[in-house]
């Protein structure tokens, strides 16, 4: 009996995640639709130019679909997103699903380096500054968090440019590699540290690879710092509570470390929201990136959905947005999961 309402729990839990992403999917598919439709662009002068006919346009407005009623519009607007279809790239002239998926591997670098540098320093800093409240290095540590939430990226961008790479020249500049490495290896994954560092593993030279880290290394910087402000004040303020909490007394007077105090009691609890904090972060990384990759002039997904916009592209903008989109469902879903894989009150045990 206990297993099949065990069982039966399960089906409802995992029938009502479901819904909620389709649900969500849906709404995001609506949103992107009426965004599209509201704007004052006319995809059909987007595709055919400004000069072409009126016979012309009509022609390519029958084409996608913009003489049908608006609830036949989304229906076809639906179906062919599922299918992964955002149609052709006026800039580009490629699918936008090709361009998505070449330019995407840029950003999930950019991004995937910023938040490990942004978590692994982030986290300890603010434990830090939670054990040693009120003190030299809790003020460090907020003031630390209050320039990285103040100070525009892009002006840090710039600055960083300026100073490491004009001035003192210690890294690369724009883009993701040199122009004499560009070839140089095969393009597997899209991801340039990894590709290279096969290359230079398989080849024994590693230049390319060297080359890549130089020019990773002020953006991934740039975006680890803009999350680190963020995750290191939340995991203080997460600490704080939790080295108030009656449980940490009892721990103390039972004579146990300090050190085995904040590291295994008191950080393994504050983990569990925290986990939501660097998903969201993350998340917010992928697709909050634009400005970043505009300075440094970064070919990633934020790049290509800003060029765009500037050139009234909407296939591809609106193909950036559902795919950014769909990453922060996939993203919160994993948050979700942790969640409930760390803290055992949040299951159902009804």
């Amino acid at each position: 009996m206990q297993r099949g309402a065990a069982a039966a729990r399960g089906v409802t839990t995992a029938a009502r995640g479901a819904a909620a992403i389709v649900l969500t999917v849906l709404g995001l598919l609506a949103v992107t639709f009426f965004i599209g439709r509201v704007i004052p662009v006319d995809p059909a002068l987007a595709v055919a130019g400004d000069r072409a006919p009126e016979h012309v346009l009509q022609r390519v407005r029958e084409e996608l679909g913009l003489n049908l009623p608006l609830p036949q519009q989304f229906v076809r607007y639906v179906s062919r997103a599922l299918h992964g279809d955002f149609g052709n790239s006026v800039l580009t002239t490629h699918p936008v699903l090709d361009d998505i998926l070449a330019t995407f591997p840029a950003t999930l670098e950019l991004a995937t380096c910023g938040i490990l540098l942004g978590a692994g320093l982030g986290v300890p800093l603010g434990v830090w500054a939670a054990v040693r409240r009120g003190g030299l290095a809790d003020h460090a540590v907020r003031v630390m968090g209050l320039v990285g939430y103040s100070v525009p990226i892009f002006w840090l961008g710039l600055m960083a440019l300026v100073l490491f790479y004009a001035k003192l020249g210690w890294v690369a500049g724009p883009g993701r590699i040199d122009v004499a490495f560009e070839y140089s290896f095969e393009r597997t994954t899209g991801l340039m540290l990894l590709d290279a560092g096969l290359f230079g593993w398989r080849a024994g030279e590693w230049d390319a690879f060297r080359n890549a880290l130089s020019h990773l290394a002020l953006p991934a910087g740039l975006l680890g710092y803009f999350s680190l402000a963020y995750i290191s004040r939340m995991t203080r303020s997460f600490m704080l509570n939790e080295l108030a909490a009656e449980y940490i007394v009892a721990a103390r007077a039972k004579g146990l470390s300090e050190t085995r105090i904040i590291w295994r009691h008191a950080l393994r609890n504050a983990m569990v929201p925290l986990v939501t904090v660097i998903a969201l972060s993350y998340a917010g990384l992928l697709e909050g990136s634009v400005l970043t990759e505009t300075v440094f002039a970064w070919p990633g997904l934020g790049l290509y959905i800003t060029n765009s916009l500037q050139n009234a592209d909407m296939n591809a903008v609106l193909g950036g947005t559902i795919v950014v989109g769909t990453v922060f469902i996939a993203l919160n879903l994993l948050s979700d999961g942790l969640y409930r894989l760390l803290d055992p009150r949040t299951r159902d045990t009804r």
